[in-house]
């Protein structure tokens, strides 16, 4: 498969490097290679991409695009993202074609996760 004009990498804004990387290690087994104080790249996303110092942060709410994971499991990672310190912004809800919830990470950004289980 060709890479050309392919998502190749994507970035967030991070206000804690700390409680970020500890969040998303603990819920998807993520780690990083930091780049100075203020980057952290990380790897086992499924996409290459990285954290950079900022106090905004993506919402939806604010028309920022929603990275969506997949999950076999929808109720465990659910439970995974609370126990790790996430917030639920929408509990779980069915949708066409599955089910998802959104979540909020410790730096303040949303996501979701789906699963058609």
């Amino acid at each position: 498969m060709s890479v050309h004009h392919k998502i190749d990498y994507v970035e967030f804004p991070c206000r804690s490097f700390p409680a970020t990387k500890e969040f998303f290690s603990r819920v998807f087994g993520w780690s990083y290679t930091d780049y100075g104080p203020g980057y952290s790249a990380f790897i086992g996303a499924g996409i290459d991409g990285g954290f950079f110092a900022s106090e905004q942060c993506c919402r939806t709410e604010q028309g920022s695009a929603l990275i969506v994971f997949y999950s076999e499991s929808l109720e465990e990672t659910c439970d995974a993202v609370r126990s790790a310190g996430g917030q639920i912004l929408q509990e779980i809800f069915a949708f066409p074609g599955g089910r998802r919830f959104h979540f909020i990470e410790p730096s303040g950004n949303e996501f979701a996760v789906w699963s058609d289980k």
